[in-house]
């Protein structure tokens, strides 16, 4: 599955890696509230929102580079345009919400 060459795959595990990231981060700091209140942390805390965000673009972060370093480039295009976009949404919540 990994060997899979594809621009499509790429942005879906763009999408994916940034939430197991995101997930991640609230099991190991907030695991003791629902995942809905973290949820509405986040989008009150504004310092909360930037460490989560840290956090998933740096699990994308990972999967680019495994993606990269084996020349598989298609899928890790796919993953850059995900992180672009990911990246530009959490911007707009961080400064407009």
């Amino acid at each position: 599955m990994l060997k899979k060459d594809n621009l499509y795959f790429g942005l879906i595990l763009g999408f994916l890696a940034p939430v197991l990231g995101m997930l991640g981060f609230y099991f190991w700091k907030f695991r003791s509230i629902a995942f809905g209140e973290f949820l509405e942390y986040m989008l009150q805390w504004k310092s909360l929102l930037t460490s989560v965000v840290s956090v998933s673009l740096i699990a994308n972060a990972v999967v680019f580079t495994i993606y990269i370093n084996k020349h598989i480039d298609k899928t890790a295009r796919g993953i850059f345009i995900a992180t672009c976009i990911y990246a530009l949404i959490a911007a707009g919540i961080k400064f407009w919400a």
